[in-house]
């Protein structure tokens, strides 16, 4: 096998030493993989640089004090698939030039302090988009009606201060497997949902959610289920997985009732 001196990958996990993300490693052009995890004293923003790096296809800067914007310089990137950013101190809004990348299938922004709304030029990433996590940030506003037609693995939207109508989230013909909806402002009749057969990871405690609980919830196979917190009335549908998952599930209601909760009146 002949060797070639190219650096393709570049791994970093757990280092303690503190320092920043050095512009250098822009001059590594055949680079394909960028993971940093797990370290901790990596600060400052991420450097320009990265942009150079036309072979990259994973990039991870994660668990870490990197600072600054969601770089809009990552739309150079046309190779990339995977882009995880989660878990540091990005601030500022979500660049709406992400949506130039068309072989991305995977991103994550979650648990970081960004701001404003989710763009709607993000539907240009479907259908090869399937990881979408965008949870634990301050996005305000509402999901953008371009997101109907898309399905997902995973989305997340979780902990933010989003707003309105997600109903066209559902619905019978959507692959979605998980949805992290969970504490935010979401309100809508949930007795009007229809549901993918994939879907088995469903949280949304902690929003204005209305209406009942249909009884096609029974046919489906709950890995989690969560409508705590929310306004719902009426019956539990029994069977199926509905009373795999205890009280804290559906407590904190306007008017739920029968098991795992006390019997309707």
């Amino acid at each position: 096998m002949k060797k070639t001196n190219r650096v393709t990958v570049l791994n970093l996990f757990q280092i303690n030493s503190p320092g920043h993300l050095s512009p250098a490693v822009g001059d590594l052009s055949y680079l394909q993989t960028l993971d940093i995890n797990n370290v901790r004293n990596l600060s400052g923003p991420i450097p320009p640089t990265i942009a150079k790096l036309l072979q990259l296809t994973f990039l991870r800067i994660s668990q870490t004090n990197i600072s600054g914007p969601v770089p809009e310089f990552l739309t150079h990137l046309k190779n990339i698939t995977y882009i995880n950013l989660s878990y540091n101190n990005l601030v500022g809004t979500i660049p709406p030039s992400l949506s130039q990348l068309p072989n991305l299938e995977f991103l994550r922004l979650d648990r970081n302090k960004v701001t404003g709304t989710i763009p709607e030029s993000l539907s240009n990433l479907a259908p090869k988009l399937t990881y979408l996590y965008l949870g634990h940030n301050q996005l305000t506003g509402i999901v953008p009606n371009s997101f109907a037609g898309w399905s997902f693995d995973t989305i997340d939207l979780s902990r933010n201060m989003l707003e309105g109508d997600i109903s066209f989230l559902f619905g019978k013909d959507k692959t979605t497997f998980e949805m992290l909806l969970d504490h935010n402002k979401f309100n809508f009749d949930f007795s009007k949902l229809t549901f993918g057969n994939r879907l088995a990871r469903l949280d949304l405690n902690h929003n204005k959610i209305y209406g009942s609980l249909p009884t096609i919830l029974t046919k489906q196979s709950w890995q989690l289920f969560n409508v705590s917190y929310n306004s719902l009335c009426g019956k539990i549908p029994q069977g199926g997985s509905m009373q795999r998952f205890d009280q804290y599930s559906y407590f904190h209601n306007k008017c739920l009732c029968d098991a795992p909760l006390p019997p309707c009146k």
